[in-house]
């Protein structure tokens, strides 16, 4: 499994997105879209949304912060031990 994660300094969902990751213990490529022209521009046609964060993983693009969309992607309903 791929994920690719686009997001800026700045953006507060972005750090979510990346905590998410980190408790479940999944490896991601960080692609910060402020400082990288080329990798806006793709994200930008990959997603048709300026804003970030947007998420790819293998082929599917979510945008912004959907935990329950993030889950789905990655197989991981009724995995949780808490509540969300």
């Amino acid at each position: 499994m791929t994920i690719t994660l686009y997001t800026t300094p700045t953006c507060p969902y972005c750090k979510l997105v990346k905590e998410f990751f980190q408790e479940h213990r999944l490896n991601y490529t960080e692609v910060d879209v402020a400082s990288n022209t080329s990798a806006a521009q793709q994200m930008v046609k990959k997603s048709g949304q300026m804003g970030v964060p947007v998420i790819e993983i293998d082929e599917k693009v979510i945008v912004g912060w959907n935990k329950a969309a993030l889950e789905e992607a990655l197989g991981l309903q009724g995995k949780m031990a808490h509540a969300a």
